[in-house]
């Protein structure tokens, strides 16, 4: 049977013809663009102008990937360094606070320093532990007791005016019952007319003016201090300025910002000391028995 000559495959040699003429072709441009002539070196420049313009078409996706990339990563570092950014802002507004808190506290400290006192009384600051105010109680527990030297019956004052006085001490800490509590009754002195009165807490946050002796001399806006009457408050202690309600009747607005009570400064004092022989205060320290006698014939 005769073999049929239409089924010979030429597949194979055609690809290894092909296969060798690229491999000479491409050897041939390597060695072109090897050689150092003037000559193929114009050539190589003129291939290169005519075949580099063109292929911008073909590296576009190229480029366009490259800068995909490039953006990507650029958005990565842009989002890392915004969650940094936050994570330093939540510090910072958390240093923010602590700063504001301690420009208050040293504000509030700095106002117990200037307030002036009689040079006689002494004092303990103390540290407002928790606020028991109440509707039926005002008052405030301090981190200062009888270790200490805290005596029941002090007076306490903020940075400006008369909060309270101590009523009750432990150990390691002290109540202070408040000038706003119901229990509360302090003689006062009206400044400049100079009329007395009782200063009495109705648990407001302006206690009413009672007793008060010529309310036609006082006006709203006068300053109302502690007298010293009856020994438990020293004389001279800022409460506040006189101030009418809507009904008429005069008021204490307090100068002590009871609203923001952190430190309290309590004052040392003994009282007025007893009087036990009325011969040394009538005749001025007299050595005579007759002067002294005399003296307290007249004063009778």
């Amino acid at each position: 049977m005769a073999k049929d000559s239409t089924n010979v495959d030429y597949a194979g040699p055609l690809r290894r013809l092909v296969l060798a003429v690229l491999v000479l072709i491409l050897t041939g441009i390597f060695l072109l663009w090897r050689i150092d002539s003037p000559r193929v070196e114009r050539f190589r420049a003129q291939v290169t102008d005519q075949i580099v313009p063109n292929l911008d078409w073909a590296m576009a996706p190229v480029t366009g990937t490259i800068n995909l990339v490039r953006d990507f990563q650029s958005y990565r570092r842009i989002v890392e360094q915004n969650s940094e950014l936050r994570r330093e802002l939540r510090q910072m507004q958390s240093w923010k606070e602590a700063a504001l808190q301690l420009e208050q506290e040293n504000a509030r400290l700095l106002d117990l320093n200037n307030v002036r006192l009689d040079p006689r009384l002494t004092y303990i600051t103390g540290v407002v532990l928790a606020d028991s105010g109440s509707p039926f109680r005002q008052s405030v527990l301090l981190n200062v007791g009888a270790r200490d030297g805290i005596v029941e019956g002090w007076a306490t004052m903020d940075g400006i005016g008369l909060v309270g006085r101590i009523s009750g001490v432990a150990q390691n800490t002290s109540r202070v019952i408040m000038v706003t509590d119901a229990s509360s009754r302090i003689p006062a002195v009206i400044q400049p007319s100079g009329q007395r009165a009782i200063v009495a807490g109705d648990n407001s946050a302006a206690p009413p003016i009672d007793f008060l002796e010529n309310p036609d001399l006082v006006r709203p806006g006068d300053r109302v201090v502690t007298s010293g009457d009856g020994g438990v408050f020293p004389a001279g202690l800022l409460m506040g300025q006189v101030a009418a309600d809507p009904g008429g009747r005069l008021r204490v607005r307090l100068a002590a910002d009871y609203e923001r009570l952190e430190f309290l400064r309590v004052l040392r004092h003994y009282g007025n000391e007893p009087v036990s022989d009325t011969t040394d205060v009538l005749d001025g320290g007299a050595t005579s028995e007759d002067e002294a006698e005399e003296l307290t014939e007249v004063a009778e």
